[in-house]
């Protein structure tokens, strides 16, 4: 059985990202790991148990506090400008250490932490986030009003995949932006948006299956944005359910077949119904299906990480490959035309194609791992800061945001 890790949240400020202060946020991220404690008071923890305190004075990035729990040494994690903003060490020392704290609060540069060796955020094995995709810098920001803007865009951007279909990287982030905030404001949940996009994607699939497109598309792009903005309001706010989470990525697995299937029914409503329906409709099960197995067979087989992030060309399809929106882009330009059985022709061929694309890399990615004995991420290999002038570097990934004023500790 694994001993609990005692937390001490020390420092107080009233300044909200996302609608949540410093503390607020770090219990919230807390909830989610196991074998840990809260505490309101260090004379509760015992002489021998590990004990975290942990700065509400800093944002933390989420593999920092795990990064720092995993550890088994006795260490201060200093902040860009030497402020504690994390200090592992023992019941034992935990007192002390409050006092050490209480009596630097007005000159925290002067904090003594001789008694325990200190280490920076470079110091933390932390590499990419196979589950968004990418590879940004870990980061302890410092929480004050007068960056609480570039905290909010920060937080924001890094909540974004960093590999993903063109529509979500470059047409959403700005009004999800917006509409995060409103959610945010208005006190509304992840799961309020999940629930309004599950509406229109029903309200899309009914559209297109008695011939509406126009409408469809409306409800159908309607979709794709709240469901771009439930991830981004569930992440800034860390507030996230099981029952949500299974519903968005159910919703993102099932309905897109269906609503090429309807569209194609819609077209026996308009002066130009498409024949060979039912092989059409064949081909694109064969297509999203084979997409799919391609990519669990490579995921769960081959590297135990996306295979769109294997090398810079499986990034860069998956900008393009058949997924919802680029799809959506196809079925949008066959209506504009007023061809909208051209834009599900379009939609088969494109699905056949890029499965073959699929299959061809996992053929590949086979051969390789065979003569090499493992695959790595192309991400693995480069520096977010250093290798700016990459195309692919750029594109994928976000250059570091640097904040060096420090904030008070106040411990109350």
């Amino acid at each position: 059985m694994s001993t609990s890790t005692y937390i001490y949240i020390f420092g107080e400020n009233d300044t909200k990202i996302w609608g949540l202060t410093g503390r607020e946020r770090l219990q919230r991220m807390l909830s989610s790991h196991q074998n840990i404690k809260l505490v309101n008071a260090v004379d509760t923890i015992p002489d021998t148990a590990p004990v975290l305190f942990l700065n509400a004075n800093f944002l933390f990035d989420a593999r920092v506090i795990s990064a720092i729990l995993g550890l088994e040494k006795k260490v201060v994690l200093n902040s860009n400008d030497d402020c504690p903003a994390a200090i592992r060490s023992d019941g034992n020392q935990a007192a002390p250490l409050l006092r050490n704290l209480n009596s630097s609060a007005d000159h925290h540069h002067k904090f003594a932490s001789l008694i325990l060796p200190r280490i920076h955020l470079s110091d933390l094995n932390i590499d990419v986030q196979k589950n968004l995709k990418k590879k940004d810098p870990p980061y302890i920001f410092p929480i004050s009003d007068s960056n609480r803007s570039l905290l909010e865009n920060e937080l924001f951007s890094g909540s974004y995949k960093g590999v993903t279909d063109l529509v979500t990287k470059w047409v959403w982030p700005v009004p999800a932006f917006w509409v995060t905030q409103l959610c945010v404001r208005h006190g509304w949940q992840p799961n309020h948006v999940t629930y309004a996009s599950v509406v229109f994607a029903v309200l899309a699939g009914f559209a297109f299956w008695f011939g509406w497109f126009a409408i469809g598309l409306l409800m159908g792009w309607l979709m794709t944005f709240l469901d771009t903005v439930d991830g981004k309001l569930a992440r800034v706010t860390v507030t996230s359910s099981r029952w949500g989470d299974i519903l968005d990525h159910g919703l993102d697995i099932i309905h897109p077949p269906l609503w090429y299937l309807a569209w194609g029914v819609g077209l026996s409503t308009t002066a130009t119904p498409i024949s060979g329906l039912g092989i059409l409709m064949v081909l694109m099960f064969i297509g999203y299906v084979g997409g799919r197995i391609c990519e669990g067979i490579f995921h769960y087989w081959l590297a135990h990480f996306d295979m769109f992030i294997w090398e810079k060309l499986d990034s860069f399809n998956r900008l393009i490959t058949a997924r919802r929106n680029p799809n959506l882009i196809l079925l949008t330009y066959g209506w504009l035309i007023d061809q909208p059985a051209l834009g599900l022709l379009l939609v088969v061929i494109w699905h056949l194609i890029s499965t073959a694309i699929l299959g061809w890399r996992l053929l590949t990615g086979w051969r390789t791992k065979q003569t090499q004995g493992t695959l790595k991420s192309w991400l693995e290999d480069i520096d977010p800061a250093r290798d700016r002038d990459l195309w692919a570097v750029k594109i994928f990934t976000r250059a570091p945001l640097h904040l060096t004023k420090p904030s008070a500790i106040s411990v109350n």
